[in-house]
């Protein structure tokens, strides 16, 4: 399937809504409060964005993450607001007949069609990056430039935000059984960051 890019450098507000959620359930209001400030999104934390906010404060964020709190500790954060992700997209985005549909059909048959309709819907979330998927066992997303590891350098894959809600969503529509692995990653040298679905 051929990569879609984004055009207008906006991302969905849950890549900074779930974080919030996420660190309040796992750190200190301290920590959460200096984190906000070192990335200058205080102002987020009485008001949470409702709209497409700009990928760059979403880049901001997940740096300040992951200086801030360690590798490890910042992958957790990700990793939940990652799942938190995918249940507000199950609750409020995805429409249940739609949901009935994905569960009723074999699962190549299933991951296919979500697929199809996360790529339809990726400039929610990879911002000016682009995306692109191949089909198969396993079934692979790519994200190069990506948004939440963009310019950074690391020895672990970073984007446990995106691996995170995939993962959810092929749970939930295709097989329980599914798993999500980022086998490749920009931060750690990689040409963009590829995800493998398998179930």
């Amino acid at each position: 399937m051929p990569a879609i890019a984004a055009i207008n450098g906006k991302i969905g507000p849950n890549a900074i809504t779930r974080v919030i959620e996420a660190l309040r359930a796992l750190e200190s209001p301290t920590a959460v409060d200096r984190i906000f400030q070192a990335c200058e999104l205080q102002g987020y934390l009485c008001d949470a964005p409702a709209d497409m906010v700009d990928e760059r404060e979403v880049t901001r964020l997940h740096d300040v993450l992951h200086r801030e709190l360690g590798t490890a500790r910042a992958r957790g954060v990700g990793r939940i607001a990652g799942q938190l992700t995918a249940d507000y997209l199950l609750g409020f985005r995805i429409p249940r007949l739609a949901q009935m549909a994905l569960r009723c059909c074999p699962a190549g048959v299933s991951s296919r069609l979500l697929a199809k309709a996360i790529a339809r819907n990726s400039w929610t979330f990879a911002g000016t990056g682009t995306f692109s998927v191949r089909h198969g066992r396993p079934a692979t997303f790519e994200v190069k430039d990506c948004p939440i590891c963009r310019g950074r350098r690391s020895s672990e894959p970073c984007c446990d935000f995106y691996a995170a809600t995939f993962e959810r969503l092929y749970r939930r529509l295709v097989d329980q059984r599914a798993r999500v692995i980022e086998v490749g990653c920009q931060a750690k040298g990689a040409s963009a960051c590829t995800f493998e679905m398998t179930w």
